[in-house]
């Protein structure tokens, strides 16, 4: 026990080295708060930005300082400080008018732009000084709505909805974090996560969406939102783009500063509007205060997205950014009022100092493990932006919220496939308690999941469910349990003794889909077999871009026959025969491997691979290994598969995707274990799927498999400059898929149906159209060769199916 005291002495009185020296910062003139002021330590790389409410906090040791302080506007001043204790002082700034020096204007030329021309030649200078840099930062984000939020550590958050939302915002779930980031030319980046809390209704998961690549810099070209890369206002093209006035001139640091506004020139571009301020002679960018137009605002969800951002100068006259703010308001078709805020302050730069080779590996997000068991004793030495009175008093409110116990109704929707009994389990909801098939008839279901359990390591499920038509009784269990450090090994056992689809890799509708169309149409567009065994496999990333994995397979198979008739319309009709299976034992060795280069984050727990929006691709393949002899299995065979697919951005925000997959089998494969392409059911699509084929249509095992998708979202209509047309923000996709397959004289040797083949590749082209806000989209498709049958087809794609 003495030791334990000891090491509490001795933690307390190291961080006792350590003193706040808090203030405000003010307008002289008027007395009223200056939002966001700039403050630095003299002599050091210590920064900070005040608050809202003009407060500013700094975690210093015991001696001298000199405190500069400035805002675009007003006279820079400095505060000597003797720092023994925790201080608090008033910082008061006097408005300041200036004179413009002359510049250099072409006859004719607006005179803005020859500032913004200068302004993208000192970027450029800029760049060429900066080879490296590290900082560290603090950010803290706020969600407003009107009604409390509840939170589930899966799910996230939980956001209510009502015919008219006409509350008051208010702050209802605060996150902060502090975290380290690196850069080094040409484009390496990397963020590290040191420490991070919240209020007790966020779910940890938000956290990596409050670091990293989000905190952008104006110093770029584009700017990210939305997944759409935006021209910065001094981008290689703002020219092009954006229309400049100058507005005013003010002061800052003892320099002139330009104030201009700006806005696209064409409305209809997304781009931003706003002031950005550029230092005199140097044309530098020291500040930044602007919105998002009507055109890069999604489905017009947003009242307000406003971006702040302001920058001061370090070594060789170096502008780095000391801050990125983003506020944001809306209302989702005027049943959810809601806003978010992103306030954060970069510090401690080191510019073009030496990096370890080691910083730079394969993650550009890293959460430390500990991050969210720092202590208060660590966050009372840690450099933040204050809490503003409001912020104090919704953490308190949160936090007593949070404490009240829930109970199961509180969870509960009878909308919901599932309902929550903890964070850690949940049972069937009652959209999966019921459902139907031709097969079972009325089916009832029941299962349980636990999740995160054992240090988010195990992972587990059962179900069980009682079909009334063919009077058998199903069940499945499994579980997965995640080794390692970021839980890169996998275990995974199954067993089961169920009814299962015919050729489900192949489908994409769920199966209240297939129930809905059962019960009002008569129309079952699946088939169905009896399985019943086991499978275990262990998977591992051996090296960072390589996963492999082996298992084992034991399952009986055994064909299904339709043992209802019901359906509550078209009485006259029967359901289409239950397609036979090849009855047989399999006992097999599974085998996998995938090839992954993207980068990845790693969230404390996890690792999660990221794009970054720039292009991709990955290789997977997989094998199957059946043999009479040596596992005593009914057939010998062999099935493997191998996939190539990819991502590519292709101009502003529209982007390609494709996957090509290869198919060969060896011996007689079960008719169950083909390989199907997938189809569709009628008048309907969905990604990456032949729309003029039917459900398990086409099968065989060889084969090759080429599916593409451009989504060129509204960009052509703005290309094109259509009237109207260019501002309804209309989603064009085009699809182009293609088809090789045969079947193997040994996999025809034990089939009893009747099959088709595509010696002559299968080629079918065709788009849709949607909008941003509508969850479907209405496809037309043309077949380009095969045309003996479904020419053309019209479907509806959409996610709910």
């Amino acid at each position: 026990m003495k030791y334990f005291f000891f090491f509490i002495l001795l933690y307390t009185s190291i961080y006792a080295q350590q003193f706040a020296l808090k203030g405000n910062v003010y307008d002289k003139s008027t007395g009223e708060v200056l939002s966001y002021a700039n403050l630095r330590i003299a002599g050091s790389s210590a920064g900070t930005a005040a608050n809202l409410e003009g407060s500013f906090e700094f975690k210093l040791k015991p001696g001298n300082y000199s405190l500069a302080t400035s805002y675009i506007g007003y006279k820079s001043d400095t505060t000597k400080v003797k720092l023994n204790r925790d201080e608090s002082i008033k910082i008061y700034l006097e408005p300041v008018a200036v004179r413009l020096s002359e510049i250099t204007v072409l006859p004719g030329e607006n005179p803005a732009n020859a500032i913004i021309r200068k302004a993208i030649e000192a970027k450029h200078e800029r760049e060429k000084k900066i080879d490296s840099y590290v900082y560290h930062a603090y950010t803290k984000g706020l969600v407003r709505t009107t009604q409390e939020l509840s939170s589930s550590y899966r799910s996230g958050l939980s956001l209510s909805f009502s015919l008219k939302d006409t509350g008051d915002l208010k702050i209802t779930g605060i996150m902060e974090n502090e975290s380290r980031g690196f850069f080094r030319k040409p484009n390496n980046y990397k963020d590290e996560v040191i420490a991070q809390k919240k209020s007790a209704n966020i779910p940890p998961s938000v956290f990596v969406l409050t670091g990293g690549r989000m905190l952008q810099s104006f110093y770029t070209n584009d700017i990210q939102f939305f997944n759409r890369p935006l021209v910065g206002p001094i981008a290689d093209n703002a020219l092009d783009y954006y229309y400049y006035i100058i507005e005013d001139t003010v002061a800052m640091d003892n320099r002139n500063v330009y104030q201009l506004s700006f806005e696209p020139i064409d409305k209809s571009d997304p781009g931003f509007y706003g002031k950005l301020f550029i230092a005199d002679s140097i044309f530098s960018l020291v500040k930044i205060d602007v919105r998002l137009n009507e055109a890069a605002n999604p489905g017009k969800v947003f009242d307000n997205i406003n971006i702040f951002q302001q920058f001061v100068p370090f070594g060789d006259n170096i502008y780095m950014p000391i801050d990125y703010r983003v506020f944001v308001t809306g209302n989702f078709l005027g049943m959810a009022k809601f806003g978010f805020e992103l306030n954060s302050i970069f510090y401690d730069y080191q510019i073009n100092n030496e990096i370890n080779d080691d910083i730079f590996d394969m993650v550009i997000i890293k959460v430390h493990p500990d991050a969210d068991k720092k202590d208060s004793l660590y966050w009372k030495t840690t450099q933040t932006i204050p809490n503003t009175l409001e912020e104090i008093a919704a953490y308190e409110r949160i936090d007593s919220v949070e404490s009240v116990p829930r109970n199961f109704w509180d969870d509960f929707s009878i909308l919901s496939s599932s309902v929550r009994l903890s964070d850690n389990y949940s049972i069937s909801g009652p959209l999966s308690i019921y459902s139907f098939n031709k097969i079972q008839g009325h089916t009832l279901n029941f299962g349980g999941e636990a999740e995160d359990e054992l240090n988010k390591r195990l992972y587990g499920t059962a179900n069980v469910a009682y079909g009334f038509s063919d009077k058998k009784f199903q069940s499945s269990l499994s579980a997965r349990y995640y080794l390692g450090e970021y839980r890169t090994t996998h275990l995974y056992l199954n067993a089961y003794n169920k009814l299962t689809d015919l050729f489900g890799e192949a489908i994409s509708y769920n199966k209240l889909t297939s129930t809905i169309t059962s019960l009002f149409g008569k129309y079952d567009f699946r088939d169905y077999y009896y399985t019943r065994g086991f499978d275990f496999k262990i998977s591992d990333e051996v090296f960072p871009v390589l996963r492999l994995g082996i298992g084992f397979m034991n399952r009986t198979d055994k064909s299904a026959v339709n043992n209802s008739d019901f359906s509550f319309f078209n009485k006259s009709k029967t359901y289409g025969a239950n397609k036979q299976i090849f009855d047989t034992k399999i006992n097999a060795i599974t085998a996998e491997f995938g090839l992954d280069f993207r980068k990845f984050i790693e969230d404390g727990y996890f690792r999660f691979r990221s794009s970054q929006r720039k292009a991709y691709l990955l290789l997977n393949g997989s094998a199957i290994f059946s043999s009479k002899s040596f596992l005593k299995s009914t057939q010998s065979f062999e099935m493997y598969n191998l996939t190539l697919s990819g991502y590519s951005p292709s101009f502003k925000s529209a982007n390609m995707t494709f996957s090509l997959k290869g198919i060969y089998g060896d011996g007689s494969v079960p008719y169950q274990m083909l390989y199907a392409l997938p189809g569709n059911i009628e008048s309907s699509g969905k990604p990456n799927t032949f729309r003029t084929l039917g459900i398990g249509e086409v099968y065989g095992d060889h084969a090759a498999v080429f599916t593409f998708q451009h989504n060129f979202n509204d960009e052509i209509f703005r290309f094109l400059n259509i009237p109207y047309i260019k501002d309804w923000e209309l989603i064009l996709r085009a699809h182009f898929n293609s088809a090789w397959i045969e079947l193997s004289d040994d996999s025809r040797k034990i089939l009893t149906h009747t099959f088709s083949e595509f010696k002559k590749p299968l080629m079918e082209a065709g788009f849709s159209i949607g909008h941003i806000l509508v969850p479907f989209s209405l496809e037309f498709t043309w077949r380009l060769s095969h045309r003996e049958k479904n020419n053309f087809v019209i479907g509806l794609n959409a996610f709910m199916l």
